[in-house]
């Protein structure tokens, strides 16, 4: 399980945080520190997060980005007095830097020469890590809550499914499967069209910003889009999905590019703006559940939204942050995310 930002990071109520995740799961923890710029105060620096919390199961730690032998050295000398297990020290390889943009890294499908990649990798990481020590470690037991489930879209759910449109949660289509909806997927970037006898469509998040300009001319994708909402099939937009049944997505240089048009909704990447967080969410009569959690993360904000919203919603520390999203019939969507259903 790999963490997400600093291991103690979460909600603003500083709840589910990847500590809070390893100790509900039983796991331990094995922190990975950038050393670059640093020698003995890599003691003073992983001693804190060793202790900040101590019914945490903190096995020890991965030290990336070594300078040298001699900078490796200072720095086991400086933990062992600690008694902080080092588990691997990699050493600082150019070729292993990931490219990242807006919304984290650039992703596999886009990285070239992906699985020589991959090789060096497992190769810098078998030579300089214990492996065998990492998969000795003794991992709890700890029963798992299971998820709600979501309710499925429809019984025929076509999904958009390329690097515009790649943020579904996996844990989300397998309770649509679970609940027996069939899924079927289609790539807008290369202009294919929803199927014909889907009766829903789900457009998931990921980065139509960056791809406005060859969304807007597919017009087999379009128009399959307004068949399905002729033909009152459900249509769902999350986050980037949202943005593309808007009329239009203005993107980083100001070029506006039109879009499905079945919302009353302009969106903008011209002057990024953050926003982030999980969000208690409740909806009426919305198909997915009408008490869920979800998050925003997003640059791109909407200039323009016209219509009845689809949720009300509050931050993690119980603020209320107003109305979300658009509804029109069957076409509907917002910025939110949704992970699961409240019990």
């Amino acid at each position: 399980v790999e963490g997400m930002m600093g291991l103690f990071d979460g909600a603003a109520d500083g709840t589910g945080s990847a500590a809070d995740l390893a100790e509900g799961l039983g796991l331990p923890v094995i922190l990975v520190v950038d050393v670059s710029s640093m020698s003995f105060s890599v003691a003073a620096l992983v001693k804190g997060f060793r202790d900040h919390k101590p019914s945490l199961n903190f096995a020890g730690v991965i030290l990336n980005k070594v300078g040298s032998p001699r900078h490796e050295a200072m720095l086991r000398n400086a933990l062992v007095v600690e008694n902080i297990r080092v588990f691997g020290a990699i050493p600082r390889v150019k070729s292993l830097e990931l490219p990242s943009r807006h919304l984290g890294l650039v992703q596999a499908a886009e990285h070239e020469a992906l699985e020589t990649f991959i090789e060096q990798a497992a190769e810098t990481i078998s030579t300089h890590c214990e492996l065998n020590a990492l998969l000795d470690l003794q991992c709890g037991t700890k029963p798992q809550t299971e998820c709600t489930g979501l309710q499925p879209l429809g019984q025929r759910i076509a999904i958009a499914h390329d690097r515009a449109f790649s943020f579904a949660y996996p844990h989300v289509l397998q309770a649509w499967q679970g609940a027996g909806a069939e899924l079927f997927f289609f790539s807008p970037l290369e202009d294919e069209a929803p199927r014909a006898d889907a009766d829903a469509v789900f457009l998931p998040g990921g980065y139509p910003e960056l791809f406005a300009e060859k969304l807007s001319n597919a017009s087999r994708f379009k128009d399959g889009l307004a068949q399905a909402a002729n033909a009152k099939a459900l249509i769902y937009g999350e986050c980037g999905g949202y943005m593309v049944l808007g009329a239009g997505i203005t993107d980083a240089d100001g070029n506006r590019h039109a879009m499905a048009g079945l919302l009353r909704l302009e969106t903008s990447f011209e002057e990024r703006k953050l926003h982030l967080g999980y969000r208690q969410i409740r909806a009426n009569e919305f198909v997915l559940g009408d008490n869920l959690r979800g998050h925003e993360f997003h640059y791109t904000r909407a200039v323009l939204e016209d219509g009845p919203s689809l949720f009300e919603a509050t931050d993690a520390m119980g603020n209320a942050l107003g109305s979300f999203g658009l509804k029109d019939q069957n076409v509907m969507g917002s910025y939110m995310h949704i992970i699961d259903r409240v019990s």
